[in-house]
């Protein structure tokens, strides 16, 4: 399989992963539903750099900036599979890098999150492994 087409692949997933991570923070989603820790990370504030915050705005402040990173990972993957068409070993390090770091989330989601993270980042690094794989065969 050609690197552009399984860099697409794993752009859509990214895509798609950070969709539902996004909708999860949106619909302030817990898996236990409404908790005591719940409440309380929304109900204690503290100061912050001279600004009043909760534990929930800095849970919902990085869980956005994940987000972020996410869909910049979906266009970065997209634009890298173009450029893959007609300079294959020059993307290669980049497939690399995204590789690495998908592999690295797919083991801190499963130490630390739940089974949908874990096969989304599983299945964009295996897209990417196939990728920076294939770049390599074409170099």
């Amino acid at each position: 399989m050609k690197p552009t087409l399984l860099l697409r692949i794993a752009s859509i997933l990214t895509l798609l992963l950070a969709v539902g991570h996004t909708s999860g923070g949106l619909s302030f989603w817990s898996p236990p539903g409404e908790t005591d820790v719940l409440r309380a990370m929304r109900s204690f504030h503290f100061d912050a750099a001279g600004a009043s915050r909760t534990y929930l705005d800095f849970f919902l402040g990085f869980g956005f900036i994940n987000s972020a990173y996410l869909f910049m990972q979906a266009i970065v993957l997209w634009q890298l599979a173009s450029m893959a068409k007609s300079d294959t070993p020059r993307v290669r390090p980049l497939i690399g890098s995204f590789l690495l770091v998908s592999a690295v989330s797919a083991v801190l989601a499963w130490k630390f999150i739940f089974v949908v993270p874990v096969a989304s980042f599983t299945l964009i690094t295996v897209c990417l492994g196939l990728a920076f794989y294939s770049a390599g065969k074409r170099g």
